[in-house]
């Protein structure tokens, strides 16, 4: 029995949240063969409500960069950042200009004037909906996983030099950057999982396509990169596959002989 690891953003699905046919029949025919299916995410549980993105029946997700695991309908493993670190946390990017999102298990947070006409904003907004609260009404009152923040034009290392204590920060861009509390990572939450219910670590598949799967690359047995993806992931990845929208998923786990 193997155990797949898929990524959300651009492996399961596209810019528009659009999962490809071919990728919902490969997860119902890896499960039919016997092997199980998980979601691993840099997105916190509050923010994985899509119903067709769920109703592919998933038997576990590892969440917020392995800070929350589940399988088989249970709650496994949970860490939140403490509310005096959060405070902290909030304070100081703040004083540097940056604009956050923060992502916990049930909630995230998000004050709307600071991403006013921003797409990605918009886009949170659509999917998270009565999950979605502000930051500033709730000062103080957060329960978070991780953040992310806009960068744009503001002096990231003086601030990442305050924070680095706490957190690893994943640039995905020149302005977006995850802070995620240290020893987390999409990798960390594999192997967590593989602890609590005693997989072996070599049975495991990692299938995804940017900076914060390289983490996932290196703890599972064997390593897919989406066509689409990263240079740097698919240097890192025993596979690369095709691109999402040209049956990524399906062709990947034809060519491992999972389906």
């Amino acid at each position: 029995m193997k155990h797949v690891f898929f990524d959300i953003d651009g492996t399961l699905w596209d810019y528009r949240s659009v999962i490809p046919q071919s990728a919902s029949e490969a997860i119902s025919k890896l499960k039919e063969n016997g092997h199980k299916a998980y979601i691993c995410t840099g997105r916190t549980r509050g923010y994985i409500t899509a119903p067709h993105l769920l109703a592919l029946d998933f038997d576990g997700i590892v969440s917020g960069l392995g800070t929350r695991i589940e399988a088989d309908g249970e709650v496994l493993f949970e860490h939140v950042i403490p509310k005096e670190l959060c405070v902290r946390t909030v304070d100081t990017v703040r004083r540097y200009g940056f604009r956050a999102i923060l992502e916990g298990p049930e909630y995230l947070y998000m004050d709307y004037e600071d991403f006013k006409d921003d797409p990605y904003g918009d886009k949170i907004i659509a999917e998270v909906k009565e999950r979605l609260k502000p930051i500033s009404s709730n000062y103080g009152n957060w329960c978070i996983s991780k953040l992310s923040c806009d960068s744009t034009g503001c002096d990231k290392h003086a601030c990442y030099g305050e924070l680095q204590d706490d957190y690893d920060f994943i640039e995905h861009n020149d302005v977006v950057v995850e802070m995620v509390p240290k020893g987390f990572s999409k990798g960390t939450g594999i192997m967590k999982l593989c602890e609590l219910k005693g997989i072996d670590v070599k049975d495991t598949i990692a299938i995804g396509d940017a900076a914060n799967d390289l983490d996932m690359f290196g703890a599972a047995g064997y390593s897919v990169a989406m066509g689409n993806g990263a240079g740097k992931a698919k240097e890192a990845a025993d596979f690369v596959t095709t691109d999402i929208m040209q049956d990524g998923i399906y062709n990947a786990l034809k060519h491992l002989e999972l389906i």
